[in-house]
C-alpha cells in the first residue's frame, strides 16, 4: 500500500468513449491531481468494441484514451501522477501495448500494467459445469434454453486489482471491464492502505466515483437548472478530494467553466441508479445515508456514507447479435395526419409481405407539427417505421426501396427524411449473475502477473450488521388542494435520467424539504404511470432517497433489450428526465417561488 497519507485527488479526463479529448491536458495543468482516471465503457460501448475487434482482432480497446496518453504521459510520470483507465475494454493487453509504444517513442520511463479476469466468454462452458445458469436478470430468461451464443460476457470486477498493481509500481494500470466507481476505489483503497472490510471508507469512495465517472455531469452538465450555471460551453472535469475515512470533496480545477454545488452533485448522484442499497463487488454503498454539505465555491463534501458487504454474486453483461435492422422516417405535412400515416402503412406493408413477415416491427408517429403553423417546418409530424429480422436481405433493400417507390403513389406530400439503405446488423444486452468466487484479478505488472482473490467476510470490526441509516425528518407537505396551481412538474424538481441496459431510471430531486415532502406524497407509481403512458404494461419501481430530496423510478423494460435494441428516438432515455419535467401538474402554491 501507499506510504503517502493525506487526502487522494482522483481527477476524470472521460465520461465515455468520445469525450472530451482535451480533458486530460486540462486536468494535468489545471492544478495538483495525484491519479488520472476515467471511464470509456457503457453496455453499449462493449458492444461496439465487439464489432470491431470482428474485423480486426487487434481492435476492441478505446483509442482516444491512447491518444491522450500520447498528450500528457510524460508529464504524469515526471510528476508521479497515476493513471487508471477502463479503457482496456475487450482487449487490455492490446491497450497497454499501444500505451508502451507510445512511452518508446517519448523516451518516457512509464510502467504499464494491466487487470484482467473479466472476460468469461473462454470460460461459459467451465462454468455451466458447474451449474451456473445465465438467467436474465430483467426478464428471467434462460440464456442456454434460448440457443443464444453470446458475442462478448464479461463481469465487473472491482478495485482490488487495481490498488494491487499501484502497490506494485505501476504508473499505469489499464483493465478490462471493471465498475466505473472502481478506477477511483482502487487507487483509494491503496492510497490508505484500506482493507477489504473497511466497507464504510470503500463505500464512501464508491460515492465519490460515482459521482465523478461521467465527468463533466457533475459540474452542471445535462443539468436541468443549466441557465443558473456559467461556463456551460466548456465547463471543467471533476475532482474527488478523497480522505482516510472515506469522506470526500467534490470539486474542479480553479476557473474552469461549470460548477459544483449540492444540486450538480445530487443530479449526478441519481443517474443510472436503482435501490438505495448500491451493490459493487466491493461493498453496498447506502445511498440513503449520504450527506451532502458545500464548503466552499465549487466544493462539496460527501459523509456520512454506511458500507454494508458486497453481494455474494457478480453482475456479467453479455452482449448477442440479435440480426438486423433497418428505419425509414417520412414527413407528414398539414392536414389529416393520422389518415395519412394509415394509407403510409397499408401500401407500405402491402409491398413488402405484410407486417407478419417480419420477426419485428414498430411504428410511431411524431405529432410534431402545429395547427395554423407560422412556416413549413411548424406543420410537419413524424411518421418512423423500423423493420428487424434475422434475414439482412429483407430488411435492407427489399424494405427501403419499395419505400422509395410509393413517393408518387401514396399520401399528398409524401417525402422521406432517410435515404433507402441496408440493414444494419444490432446487437442485444443480457444481464446475468454469477457466484463471486468464481472471479479473480488477474494483474501483470512488469511481466509478472499475480492472481487477486478477494474473500469477503460478512463480518466487520467497522460495519455495524445492523441497518445504521438514520431516518430523516420531513415537514408536513401542503395539502392537496392549497392553492393548486397548474405548471410544468419541473419548476418544482430537477431531474437526471439514463439507461441501464433495457431499463430507464429518472431521479427527481427538490431544492427544499417542503417541495419533496409534497413530491413523496403526491408522485406515486400509478401517478407516474398516468402521467408515462409509455410505461403501461411495464413494471415501475419507486425508491425513497429522503436524505437527498429525491425519488427514483425504475421502468423495466422501457428500452426493450438495451440500448442498441432500443427503437426509442431515444435510446438511452437521457432525456426521459426533461420529458416528465415538462408535464403540467397541480402544484401547492406555496412551493413555488
Amino acid at each position: 500500500m501507499s506510504a503517502e497519507g493525506g487526502v487522494l485527488r482522483v481527477a476524470n479526463c472521460s465520461g465515455f468513449y468520445g469525450d472530451r479529448l482535451s480533458a486530460a491536458r486540462e486536468m494535468v495543468d489545471g492544478g495538483p491531481i495525484d491519479v488520472l482516471t476515467g471511464d470509456w465503457l457503457a453496455e453499449l460501448t462493449m458492444l461496439i468494441l465487439a464489432r470491431g475487434r470482428l474485423k480486426d482482432p487487434d481492435a476492441g480497446f478505446a483509442k482516444t484514451f491512447v491518444t491522450q496518453m500520447r498528450d500528457v504521459l510524460g508529464d504524469c510520470v515526471a510528476s508521479g501522477i497515476k493513471v487508471v483507465s477502463n479503457a482496456g475494454g475487450l482487449n487490455p493487453v492490446g491497450c497497454a501495448d499501444a500505451v508502451r509504444a507510445v512511452a518508446a517513442e517519448l523516451g518516457v520511463p512509464a510502467t504499464v500494467a494491466t487487470v484482467t479476469g473479466d472476460d468469461l466468454m473462454g470460460r461459459l462452458d467451465e462454468l455451466r459445469a458447474e451449474g451456473v445458469q445465465f438467467t436474465n436478470l430483467d426478464t428471467g430468461d434462460d440464456l442456454d434454453e434460448l440457443g443464444i451464443t453470446p458475442l462478448t460476457a464479461n463481469a465487473y470486477l472491482g478495485g482490488w486489482g487495481i490498488a494491487n498493481a499501484l502497490e506494485r509500481g505501476a504508473d499505469v494500470v489499464i483493465t478490462g471491464r471493471v465498475t466505473d466507481a472502481a478506477v477511483v476505489m482502487g487507487p483509494a483503497a491503496w492510497h490508505h492502505a484500506w482493507t477489504p472490510y473497511d466497507w464504510d471508507a470503500l463505500a464512501g469512495a464508491l460515492v465519490a466515483g460515482h459521482v465523478i465517472e461521467c465527468g463533466p455531469q457533475a459540474t452542471g452538465g445535462n443539468y436541468s437548472f443549466f441557465q443558473s450555471v456559467d461556463g456551460l460551453a466548456h465547463p471543467g472535469f471533476p475532482i474527488a478530494e478523497i480522505a482516510a475515512d472515506g469522506t470526500s470533496v467534490i470539486t474542479k480545477h480553479p476557473g474552469t467553466g461549470g460548477r459544483v454545488d449540492v444540486g450538480t452533485v445530487t443530479a449526478q448522484l441519481l443517474y443510472e441508479i436503482g435501490e438505495p442499497r448500491y451493490f459493487n463487488p466491493d461493498v453496498t454503498a447506502r445511498f440513503d445515508s449520504i450527506r451532502l454539505d458545500e464548503v466552499g465555491p465549487d466544493r462539496v463534501r460527501i459523509s456520512g456514507v454506511v458500507g454494508e458487504p458486497p453481494p455474494t454474486t457478480a453482475k456479467v453483461a453479455m452482449n448477442y447479435l440479435g440480426g438486423f435492422r433497418n428505419s425509414m422516417t417520412f414527413g407528414i405535412t398539414g392536414l389529416d395526419v393520422e389518415a395519412k400515416a394509415d394509407l403510409l402503412e397499408h401500401a407500405l406493408w402491402e409491398r413488402v409481405g405484410g407486417r407478419e413477415s417480419f420477426a419485428e416491427t414498430d411504428v410511431v408517429l411524431v405529432r410534431s407539427g402545429r395547427e395554423d403553423p407560422r412556416t413549413n417546418e411548424d406543420a410537419v409530424s413524424q411518421l418512423r417505421v423500423t423493420v428487424k429480422d434475422a434475414d439482412q436481405v429483407k430488411v435492407g433493400r427489399a424494405f427501403s426501396s419499395a419505400v422509395v417507390e410509393l413517393a408518387l403513389a401514396n399520401y399528398p406530400g409524401f417525402f422521406a427524411t432517410s435515404p433507402p439503405g441496408d440493414g444494419t446488423p444490432f446487437g442485444v444486452y443480457w444481464p446475468t449473475l454469477i457466484p463471486a468466487g468464481y472471479l479473480t484479478h488477474e494483474v501483470e505488472v512488469d511481466a509478472k502477473t499475480v492472481t487477486v482473490r478477494v474473500a469477503h467476510s460478512r463480518k466487520s470490526a467497522t460495519a455495524d450488521p445492523a441497518d445504521r441509516v438514520t431516518a430523516v425528518a420531513l415537514p408536513a407537505p401542503p395539502p392537496a388542494d392549497a392553492d393548486a396551481v397548474q405548471v410544468p412538474l419541473g419548476r418544482v424538481c430537477g431531474a437526471r435520467s439514463g439507461d441501464k441496459g433495457g431499463n430507464a431510471n429518472v431521479g427527481l430531486w427538490t431544492a427544499t424539504p417542503e417541495a419533496y415532502a409534497w413530491l413523496a406524497e403526491y408522485l406515486s407509481v400509478e401517478r407516474f404511470r398516468a402521467l408515462v403512458p409509455e410505461a403501461a404494461g411495464l413494471d415501475v419501481k419507486r425508491y425513497r432517497f429522503d436524505n437527498l430530496s429525491a425519488l427514483n423510478f425504475v421502468v423495466v423494460g422501457l428500452l426493450g433489450r438495451g440500448v442498441a435494441d432500443s427503437t426509442r428516438s431515444d435510446p438511452q432515455a437521457k432525456g426521459f428526465g426533461e420529458y416528465i419535467r415538462a408535464k403540467v401538474v397541480d402544484v401547492p402554491a406555496s412551493l413555488l417561488g
